[in-house]
């Protein structure tokens, strides 16, 4: 079933489709920030889309595939917003201001953050192309805050992705307040970035 769920996905679809498709993320969207991840099945899904379940695996593998098209609608959809507050006039400023948005965006809904990571950790192969865009999508707007060239850049972008993961872990699993979470990513922000332009000046 897999591989005609992937052609399915991957497919152009429709202007119906595509709305089928949205209404069913949201769906499971709205149940796991009412439930957290154990109460996101399939069938609920379904039923709270208003279609067969049947029609559930035709764009989605696996519930975790799924959950994991949740996480890049909310990111798509929280990052616009904090486009528009992550500012500063100093590549450390903006970085920052970016990788503190996150952390409190993702505090708001803390089942939500906590259903989403589960998914996106899974080792279940259909994860594997929606969480590559994913992270894909990340480094872009890490590397769009930083804006001056860095060296490095790409190793800088990769450790932020798992600086950030690791804090959304600390605000979920181990229930750290947002303020001390901001605060960590804030420092390693500020030492990674410094490590990359000290590296210019090292003989």
């Amino acid at each position: 079933m897999s591989g005609d769920t992937r052609f399915t996905v991957t497919r152009t679809l429709t202007k119906e489709q595509r709305a089928r498709r949205e209404r069913l993320i949201e769906a499971a969207r709205r149940l796991a920030i009412e439930g957290g991840y154990a109460a996101v099945t399939m069938h609920d899904v379904a039923d709270r889309a208003g279609v067969a379940r049947a029609t559930v695996y035709r764009y989605f593998a696996t519930k975790d595939h799924l959950l994991t098209e949740v996480t890049v609608a909310w990111a798509h959809s929280a990052i616009d917003d904090i486009g528009a507050v992550a500012v500063g006039d100093t590549p450390l400023e903006r970085l920052t201001a970016l990788l503190e948005r996150i952390v409190y965006v993702a505090a708001e809904e803390p089942t939500l953050t906590s259903a989403v990571i589960q998914a996106v950790t899974s080792d279940d192969p259909s994860v594997d192309e929606p969480r590559t865009g994913l992270f894909l999508f990340l480094r872009d707007r890490l590397s769009a805050a930083i804006g001056d060239p860095v060296p490095e850049r790409e190793d800088v972008e990769i450790v932020l992705g798992y600086v950030l993961l690791a804090a959304l872990i600390s605000l979920t699993s181990l229930r750290q307040p947002p303020e001390e979470v901001a605060a960590m990513v804030r420092t390693a922000g500020r030492l990674v970035l410094a490590g990359a332009l000290a590296a210019t000046t090292t003989p």
